[in-house]
């Protein structure tokens, strides 16, 4: 069955008509493929512009006189969406089309034409790390088994996967739909879109050195044991992704880059969903940022720091008259995350989100969250589990004055003992404004810029030109 699509564009001496059909299978989702025919750019007269969540082989085809149609090519979907420039013709009054045709779909998704992988791969298992990286306490922090070692071909199929929306059971989210590279890996907006369309309950909190934290466990409230047991479970969610892990395995084994990939990384074409975990574990452990004005400022004592963000680093780690402010506690060494303690920030009493209480149902446990690195917390706004703050502003002055009195609040944000009748109640840092300021211009100064933009981590499927 053929799709009209009766719409015309005329540009110069070009018109474009098009015609679809989807060949979606009775009963599953049926995500609207959209063709396009755009005014083109440059040496091109037109851009054709094909988006299918099914990854068909599309027929482009050129008419004067919309009866007889001549291939001028076949456009093959590798990640849902593909565009491609029209190159001019002597022949006058063209017009175009894309047209979907059973018999053609016969043109396989291989490493050399679905992918743009460099021809050596990225270095991800030898990252260049700063000297503090390498000793104690952040040594300690490492969460990378030694069952599951990063390797160059083991980050990069990975990487693939990560970017694949076949991870989704219609085939139109990714882990990057909600890891954006350029917001830190989080998401910009508050809550995430699943699949179909719905909301998730949590803000997707930026993976960036998440290879470091010593407990060990991911999600907000802690609930995988392990980063490979993290990346699968999206995968299964009814809300987010949808799919079940038999259904994927099926889905990849039948993409000949796949096979292709994981026989590189594991020596047999099989796949299976631990070695889906392990690979993406092994990308997500790769995303390693050490590049910011803090790691320069780190072997230059800080000479590289304006007046303000030295005063911010003075507040932040409690130095000098700042001995009060307890940022360092919760955010310590140099990947600013925890140590063992897993906190509750007095965000609210009683928490809509209970956090680690909902699962074990312990009132002891109730606000309790897992403490992300601030690494590249300028990119990755909102802030908290729920999202609720938009600004480093906001979040600074909740900190400064707005942390509510909680049985379960961590000490380092409670009046010390020793303090009479304040003991124990929330502290109050009292900064200025300019003092806050210079806190916020400090945390700016823990960006990395090319993570953002770094190939290494980037989109590697081939949309065209």
């Amino acid at each position: 069955m053929m799709k009209q699509f009766p719409q015309q564009f005329r540009f110069a001496a070009v018109a474009a008509a098009w015609a679809a059909a989807a060949p979606f299978a009775p009963g599953q989702p049926v995500p609207a493929s959209s063709l396009g025919i755009t005014p083109g750019t440059g040496a091109n007269i037109a851009t054709v512009k094909l988006t299918d969540p099914g990854n068909y082989v599309w027929v482009l085809q050129s008419s004067t006189n919309l009866t007889t149609w001549t291939e001028v090519a076949a456009l093959k979907l590798h990640n849902g969406s593909f565009q491609q420039g029209i190159l001019p013709s002597a022949t006058p009054g063209l017009m175009f089309r894309a047209v979907y045709d059973p018999a053609r779909q016969t043109i396989p998704s291989a490493v050399t034409n679905a992918l743009l992988l460099p021809g050596s791969p990225f270095n991800y298992a030898a990252p260049i790390l700063p000297a503090k990286f390498l000793i104690q306490p952040i040594l300690g922090q490492d969460n990378m088994p030694s069952t599951n070692v990063i390797t160059d071909a083991g980050a990069t199929l990975g990487r693939v996967l990560f970017y694949d929306k076949r991870l989704s059971t219609n085939q139109t989210v990714s882990c990057s739909s909600c890891h954006l590279q350029s917001n830190g890996f989080s998401d910009p907006r508050q809550f995430s879109v699943g699949f179909n369309g719905g909301l998730t309950g949590r803000n997707s909190m930026g993976l960036s050195n998440a290879r470091w934290y010593q407990r060990g466990k991911f999600f907000w409230d802690e609930r995988a044991a392990t980063l490979e047991d993290q990346t699968l479970r999206p995968i299964q969610d009814s809300l987010e992704m949808g799919m079940t892990l038999p259904a994927l395995t099926n889905r990849l084994a039948a993409e000949p880059f796949y096979t292709n990939l994981f026989t590189q990384t594991f020596g047999t074409p099989e796949i299976t969903s631990e070695r889906i975990a392990k690979a993406l574990a092994q990308f997500v452990r790769s995303i390693v940022s050490t590049q910011s004005k803090y790691d320069a400022g780190v072997t230059s004592s800080f000479a590289n720091f304006t007046a303000q963000e030295n005063l911010g680093r003075q507040i932040f780690f409690g130095q000098s008259t700042f001995s009060f402010v307890t940022c360092a506690a919760c955010h310590g060494t140099d990947n600013f995350v925890p140590g063992t303690p897993i906190n509750n920030n007095g965000l609210e009493n009683p928490y809509v989100d209970k956090g680690v209480g909902a699962l074990t149902g312990q009132a002891v446990d109730e606000g309790l969250f897992k403490v992300p690195s601030l690494r590249n917390i300028e990119l990755t706004a909102p802030y908290m589990h729920d999202g609720r703050f938009a600004t480093l502003e906001q979040v600074v002055e909740f900190y400064d004055s707005g942390v509510v009195a909680h049985p379960n609040l961590s000490p380092p944000l409670r009046v010390p003992p020793g303090n009479g009748a304040a003991s124990g109640t929330p502290l109050v840092l009292g900064l200025t404004p300019q003092q806050k300021a210079a806190l916020v211009a400090f945390l700016k100064t823990l960006t990395d810029p090319n993570l953002a933009t770094d190939p290494k981590f980037s989109d590697p499927f081939n949309y065209g030109n």
